[in-house]
């Protein structure tokens, strides 16, 4: 009877704790983090909370704050970026640039897409859209980066799932066997993304000047288009150069009073 009882508070102190454990994993709105989760996304999560304090502090407080601002006279960006989603590349952060100073469009692989005007829905066309005829950029800046996993999966099919819905046929938009059969040169795979994640930059470029209003502001000398690369690894960012066929570093076209 007694073994019985030691059991029985045994099996109840492990429930309660158990119950204990599985609270703990809930955050302040009831969803459950999971055990694994726990630890590292509660400190991004606290990262997240305290930079948006951060950001207020810089940007909101006063008659005179850059918000304020920017909602009394709207926005009025020189700049628009097309850049990958990757979570290791935000332009914001990598130029450390304001709120208003760039118009910012991201989507796997920094891809723009051909011109269609079909009926369907096309996000990154009417950004563009709106970027270049209402906004009137001054600069359009396609910005690839090392490493890109969306290139990686147009290089090799056996990265995604073939099942996957809309991944592959979205990267076929910068597919070119050309520039396949100039990447596959390279010795090694992380060299063969990188080469063709640069080649990919000059699809999206071609891409872009079959949008009639990208056409007339560019030919107009009214926009500029920039191919921007970056180097995840040294976090340095290089440029296209027209004049010599490769990427150079962009600070060297600050130099020259690009």
């Amino acid at each position: 009877m007694k073994n019985g009882r030691i059991k029985y508070y045994v099996i109840c102190s492990a429930f309660v704790f158990g119950i204990a454990f599985l609270y703990a994993g809930f955050d302040k709105a009831g969803s459950f983090l999971g055990a694994e989760l726990m630890g590292k996304s509660a400190m991004v999560w606290k990262k997240i909370v305290n930079g948006y304090q951060t950001f207020r502090d810089k940007y909101t407080h006063g008659d005179t704050s850059v918000m304020k601002s920017l909602f009394d006279n709207g926005q009025k960006p020189a700049i628009m970026m097309v850049a990958c989603s990757d979570s290791r590349v935000d332009p914001a952060l990598l130029l450390q640039t304001d709120p208003g100073d760039i118009f910012m469009v991201r989507n796997i692989a920094n891809i723009i897409p051909k011109y269609e005007k079909d009926g369907g829905h096309h996000g990154i066309s009417a950004a563009l859209e709106y970027g270049v005829s209402y906004l009137q950029v001054d600069h359009l800046v396609i910005f690839g980066h090392s490493s890109c996993g969306g290139i990686d999966a147009l290089l090799h099919s056996d990265t995604l799932n073939k099942g996957n819905d809309f991944i592959s046929s979205w990267i076929d938009l910068v597919k070119n066997e050309a520039y396949m059969d100039q990447a596959l040169l390279q010795p090694s795979r992380s060299e063969k993304v990188d080469t063709y994640a640069k080649l990919a930059l000059q699809q999206s470029y071609k891409n872009a000047m079959t949008f009639p209003f990208i056409k007339e502001r560019v030919e107009q000398n009214k926009l500029i288009i920039h191919l921007w690369f970056v180097d995840i690894k040294t976090g340095q960012i290089f440029e296209y150069s027209a004049d010599t066929g490769q990427f150079e570093p962009l600070d060297r076209f600050e130099l020259l009073g690009r």
